[in-house]
């Protein structure tokens, strides 16, 4: 593979930030096989709503995630085919 100073990867670079962090990249990995609520990921994952909620907005902010409304429910879901691929390679 050559070289491309033509490349920026800045998005990406961002997103890998964002994800530098544990609770977020098993937040991810857990919403790309399933759709869920911040209620089921605080559940699963033991933690405080409070702080699902803020790694969720990171995540939602780098457009990583989006979240569908229900009624007075949430589901979010890894929107990110570059964030999906890290985490099939992360899994392998």
């Amino acid at each position: 593979m050559a070289f491309d100073k033509t490349r920026e990867f800045g998005k990406e670079a961002e997103m890998l930030k964002v994800l530098g962090h544990p609770i977020r990249l098993k937040i991810v990995a857990g919403l790309c096989t399933q759709e869920c609520n911040v209620k089921h990921i605080w559940e699963c994952l033991g933690l405080p709503q409070a702080t699902v909620s803020q790694h969720l907005a990171l995540l939602k902010n780098k457009g990583i995630i989006e979240g569908t409304r229900d009624g007075v429910e949430v589901h979010y879901a890894v929107v990110s085919p570059f964030v999906r691929r890290l985490i099939e390679i992360l899994n392998d």
